[in-house]
């Protein structure tokens, strides 16, 4: 597999309307280029709707342009947190074990972590992982999943079953 290429989409209200800087999505860019050494084709922000959450997606999806699609936002208990509803209606397959993952490592952190409703799933070639989106939340979600999204990027595109694929993170963690 070369490069991949992930799309960043930030889900807030408030950053989408100006009334503050969109910290997690950059961190994000940051991150999947220094430790996972991919490409960032496309990141935007986008007010918490349903329909605007779900369409980006697909319309993501539908370009032909990423590999990866990690959303930030929108994943807690309050009323207008609807990214893992409007990701589920645009996944075909539930990636269960990623949002596993990222809740144990948030656990080990806060008590809170229980309380992230995040979503990852695959539609097509893409897989699209849904992250809290506190800077620091989201940092310590992608750090859980990082070991294994190669790999399991690599066997969505084809590549594949090698068992003995090795994941070699960049050794300075963001």
């Amino acid at each position: 597999m070369g490069r991949i290429r992930v799309g960043v989409l930030t889900i807030s209200d408030r950053a989408s309307a100006g009334e503050y800087q969109d910290a997690s999505g950059p961190l994000l860019q940051r991150m999947v280029t220094g430790l996972l050494g991919g490409e960032v084709e496309l990141a935007v922000t986008i007010p918490d709707e349903l329909d605007a959450i779900r369409d980006k997606l697909l319309e993501w999806v539908g370009s032909d342009r990423m590999d990866l699609i990690l959303t930030t936002g929108g994943t807690g208990f309050a009323p207008r947190d609807v990214t893992p509803e409007a990701t589920r209606q645009v996944i075909e397959r539930e990636t269960p074990g990623l949002a596993e993952a990222m809740r144990l490592a948030s656990l080990e952190v806060t008590p809170f972590a229980m309380l992230s409703r995040g979503v990852a799933g695959i539609r097509g070639r893409v897989l699209i992982v849904n992250l809290p989106g506190s800077p620091k939340a989201a940092r310590e979600n992608l750090n859980a999943i990082l070991p294994a999204l190669s790999h399991g990027l690599e066997l969505l595109a084809g590549g594949g079953t090698d068992a003995g694929h090795q994941y070699r993170p960049n050794k300075d963690r963001i």
